[in-house]
């Protein structure tokens, strides 16, 4: 079976190649490719050195969404118009950013090497080894620094004002935060992948990158992110309540963690969230770890009388900051043991044919 551009490998007519897809080849399936790279992006991270020569990808959906901010959404339209205006950028850019995907899978298919550039794209999208670097940094600031180097590490993976927070609240701040972005920024992009390949994978970070951006309930971005905020909500229904499953199953694995106790949290209070997705992977971390996450908070200087999640204890010091940590390891390997099952179904099911 010939890897070369002429083999069978790269002429089965897909320019995108989904989970459902049983013609790829065992010596080129994409989902190869996937495992690979959360392996490269496990050990490598972020690759610093080479986006400080080169633009991120998600940097240039934010240059592309910022542009589209400004000349789209004025302050003197409609709050109608800049509804419709949102949705315009919303669908236009996550199109825009499919095309990308399949010109770059076209590539990969069809340039001898090429799938090298895939590679590489897949692993600079996940976000495996930087959430948890981020994540411990705030440990390690509690533990060296204090409070004030705690709020400061903790500023990089929260979106609210950590000067409010006490020690137990930068402490469940972080935890959080690792719960929700490992959906958002690992079984998502993982998700999608399988699903709709490469297209998929950056079709979803830009819906991702338009919610961070734009999507929330300011008074600019109130009707012009609308729909980007809704955009986010449906891609990732599925991978949220997925990422909750798959902590649970790590929890199984990981000594001092509660499986059971993380599925009676999961159906008790994951609905109570506010956010209709985030609630299921913090829900079954903070059952896990016998924690409580969420809860009141403060966020643009208002405070919000949010519900808790999780029946155990809510002043979190590092120590629980770490155990986070090695729940979340966990579940970033049962995640990658999930894409390797996949893959053995589907080369079974190629073999069969």
């Amino acid at each position: 079976m010939s890897l070369a551009p002429d083999g069978p490998a790269w002429n089965n007519g897909a320019a995108m190649i989904s989970l459902f897809d049983t013609g790829a080849t065992a010596l080129f399936d994409p989902l190869l490719l996937l495992l690979g790279a959360m392996l490269i992006d496990a050990y490598l991270g972020e690759f610093g050195p080479l986006f400080r020569i080169l633009p991120h990808p998600v940097v240039i959906m934010g240059h592309a969404i910022g542009e589209a901010d400004g000349r789209l959404n004025r302050p003197h339209r409609s709050a109608r118009d800049r509804r419709i205006r949102g949705m315009v950028a919303a669908l236009g850019l996550t199109a825009a950013a499919a095309l990308v995907g399949i010109a770059v899978q076209w590539f990969s298919l069809t340039a001898p090497g090429g799938w090298v550039v895939e590679l590489l794209l897949i692993s600079v999208l996940l976000a495996q080894k930087s959430l948890h670097d981020h994540v411990a940094d705030v440990a390690r600031g509690l533990e060296t620094g204090g409070l004030a180097a705690g709020r400061q590490a903790v500023r990089m993976v929260v979106g609210r004002d950590p000067d409010a927070l006490d020690q137990p609240g930068v402490c469940r701040a972080a935890v959080e935060s690792l719960a929700e972005n490992f959906s958002d920024g690992v079984v998502a992009p993982v998700f999608w992948y399988m699903v709709f390949g490469l297209p998929g994978l950056l079709a979803y970070k830009m819906i991702n990158t338009l919610d961070s951006m734009i999507g929330h309930r300011t008074e600019r971005h109130r009707d012009f992110g609308w729909a980007s905020a809704r955009l986010d909500d449906i891609a990732n229904v599925v991978p949220a309540r997925l990422s909750g499953v798959l902590i649970i199953a790590a929890a199984a694995a990981l000594k001092g963690a509660d499986p059971r106790a993380a599925w009676t949290i999961v159906r008790a209070d994951a609905r109570r969230h506010r956010s209709p997705n985030a609630g299921w992977p913090e829900a079954a971390m903070a059952g896990a770890l016998d924690i409580a996450l969420s809860g009141p908070r403060q966020y643009h200087g208002r405070t919000t009388a949010e519900p808790w999640v999780g029946h155990g204890r809510a002043r979190l010091g590092p120590t629980d900051i770490r155990r986070a940590l090695r729940l979340y390891v966990h579940a970033c390997a049962a995640t990658a043991l999930l894409v390797g099952l996949v893959l053995v179904v589907r080369l079974t099911m190629t073999a069969a044919v």
